[in-house]
């Protein structure tokens, strides 16, 4: 299966966490959307991405490493859309800049919010649909 994807990740209290080249990042306490593609293997990544025994590669990896993952939303295809569903949620959501965008022109790739159910909600008007 190939596709886009975004995952929903609850931080429980606030955290400074050290992302690879981002250094130091200030998160607070609330859920953060992180979106990505997978062209080759959609549910292997997101089997990866749910793991917490692996090694440390991407920036979304850091912080896997100290929230949980309560979501997973899916946008089956054989484009990758995961820039424009960033373009997207940056319209409406703070983000972390920089973060899982090193490869492209986007500002970011994750975004907050308070709401996870209002996170949800934009998934769903972009297409996408619950994974697990």
């Amino acid at each position: 299966m190939k596709g886009s994807y975004v995952l929903i990740i609850k931080l429980d209290e606030n955290k400074n966490i050290k992302v690879g080249s981002l250094g130091k990042v200030n998160f607070r306490r609330g859920y953060y959307l992180y979106v990505g593609s997978a062209l080759n293997g959609l549910e292997k990544r997101i089997r990866r991405h749910l793991s917490k025994n692996k090694k440390i590669h991407w920036h979304i990896d850091y912080l896997l490493m100290e929230g949980d993952v309560v979501d997973v939303y899916i946008k089956i295809g054989n484009t990758k859309e995961e820039c424009e569903i960033a373009r997207r949620f940056s319209e409406k959501y703070p983000s972390i800049e920089g973060f899982g965008s090193s490869d492209c022109k986007c500002g970011s790739h994750l975004f907050f919010s308070d709401d996870k159910e209002d996170l949800i909600g934009m998934a769903k008007s972009l297409g996408m649909f619950a994974f697990r």
